[in-house]
């Protein structure tokens, strides 16, 4: 199954400009992505990037983290 995204670009005042791809949240609850989680992209060649998780273990929604 696929999910399709468009990626947006923002143009700063400086001449900067930021791209962001978004992840469907069908996506992100199929992978249980969580707020915060790193992700890594890996770009394999022109046309594939590979996303990779940062993180060894995923911490439960339910669990506190301490400061």
């Amino acid at each position: 199954m696929g999910y399709v995204s468009t990626a947006q670009v923002i143009q700063r005042h400086n001449g900067n400009c930021q791209y962001y791809m978004i992840c469907p949240a069908q996506l992100a609850q199929a992978l249980e992505i969580q707020k915060g989680e790193t992700i890594e992209w890996i770009v394999e060649d022109k046309y594939t990037l590979t996303l990779k998780r940062r993180n060894k273990t995923l911490k439960s929604k339910t669990q506190k983290v301490s400061k």
